[in-house]
């Protein structure tokens, strides 16, 4: 892959986003009056371009680390602040990867999707080219571990479209960093599956892969499970967003691996195990689904609020695996989430007059900010873009929206009861 090649790509510039009406989508602007697909899934689309330019443009051409001007949270603990350059392109590309991965055509959305994936591979090369400016920092803090697992996931999630067209030099760089940070020790909390995922991507390239890393996890996690949906974080129950941030999506998709490759495990098989662990995300989701309030609005509980949306990656995750539980009907998920979308996106000090995610839960609010807090780890909130990697044709899309169990509540209409489940 010849840089003068992506850089002919990208001279073309991503113009505005248009919509199969030939609208132009006004990136996070409020979805027109109909709540099938052309509605909600403009919305989303504006969404993933207002996030993913800014990053995209300017990484794939060596000028992220320019660009992208740091912000750290008021309590922050004080380590290598370029972290969160990992943090940024990681946990975006890990968000819109399934979408990067869908079938070329020549629509305004196929065009544009197409340059993003010649930008989302020139920023792969660029992460690991040690002549680089934008070359990633993958020795220093613990932290770099958490971010490399985004970083594979998306390998993991459109290995055709981001890890197959790579030159074989790159491919050698990335997955030498990715070996390279078996240095670090995970603690057993959640990092456990970040390690694990980093294994399980090895593995499903073909590459040499520790197996440990990936079962001590599973078992870990498995162990802390506490009931109903819930997974504990190490020894303690926090009552958060993390089952969401991490728990259910890694451990699910590393699962896939094992379940998919025949990965050895040490008591149990994988596509069992990889079962309960879906019909447990399932009833999370379930939950999850009645914290959206009538008006989009949801608990703000827990530590890494300012994650935003990404409280909701298991039901967006659901939603593109075509695993939604039948409780939860795809137009009502899509009518739930859009709400939620747009109760948090519609303020703008979101963004930052250059068009960078800020640290806050709605709009600019840094003392929301944690100690590890940057406005790299921001770029989590993609997580919640995940039904765009399904095309406009599929149901998700062109179900007829329906209203979810808060609102049925509260405006006296029949809703389903809610009982405990075990699995």
């Amino acid at each position: 892959m010849e840089r003068r090649n992506f850089m002919r790509t990208l001279a073309a510039g991503s113009a505005g986003l248009i919509g199969a009406s030939g609208n132009a989508i006004a990136a996070g602007a409020a979805a027109p009056a109909s709540a099938a697909a052309g509605g909600d899934r403009a919305y989303l689309l504006g969404l993933l371009q207002k996030m993913s330019d800014p990053v995209l443009n300017a990484m794939s051409q060596g000028q992220l680390h320019k660009k992208f001007a740091l912000e750290l949270s008021p309590t922050w603990d004080g380590r290598d602040p370029a972290v969160a350059y990992l943090e940024c392109y990681g946990r975006l590309i890990a968000g819109i990867a399934p979408w990067l991965a869908l079938p070329a055509d020549a629509t305004p959305e196929g065009r544009y999707r197409q340059r993003m994936q010649q930008m989302a591979l020139q920023s792969y090369v660029h992460s690991v080219d040690p002549a680089s400016p934008d070359c990633l920092l993958w020795k220093g803090p613990g932290q770099i571990l958490v971010d490399s697992a985004y970083y594979t996931n998306a390998l993991m999630r459109a290995p055709k479209t981001l890890w197959e067209p790579l030159d074989s030099t790159t491919k050698q760089r990335i997955i030498a960093a990715i070996k390279g940070l078996r240095r670090i020790e995970p603690p057993y909390i959640n990092w456990m599956l970040f390690a694990a995922m980093n294994e399980a991507w090895l593995m499903s390239i073909g590459e040499e892969y520790d197996p440990m890393r990936m079962n001590v996890a599973i078992r870990k996690i498995n162990e802390w499970y506490v009931g109903d949906g819930w997974i504990k974080d190490g020894e303690a129950f926090h009552f958060d967003y993390y089952n969401s941030y991490v728990m259910y999506p890694m451990l699910v998709e590393i699962l896939d691996v094992l379940a998919k490759f025949k990965g050895p495990f040490w008591n149990g098989k994988p596509d069992e195990l990889q079962a309960q662990a879906v019909k447990r995300m399932q009833r999370y989701s379930e939950h999850l689904e009645r914290f959206i309030g009538t008006d989009g609005s949801y608990p703000p509980i827990g530590r890494s609020l300012t994650y935003r949306t990404a409280a909701f990656q298991p039901l967006a995750l659901l939603a593109w695996r075509k695993q939604l539980p039948t409780s939860l009907p795809e137009g009502q998920v899509r009518a739930a989430l859009h709400a939620a979308h747009k109760a948090i996106w519609t303020e703008p000090s979101n963004f930052t007059r250059d068009g960078y995610l800020t640290i806050g839960f709605v709009g600019h609010q840094p003392e929301l900010g944690d100690w590890y807090s940057n406005n790299g780890s921001m770029y989590i909130a993609s997580a919640t873009l995940l039904p765009l990697g399904l095309p406009e044709s599929d149901s998700y899309w062109t179900a007829p929206a329906q209203d979810w169990t808060q609102k049925k509540a509260f405006a006296g209409k029949k809703f389903p009861k809610d009982y405990h489940v075990s699995y």
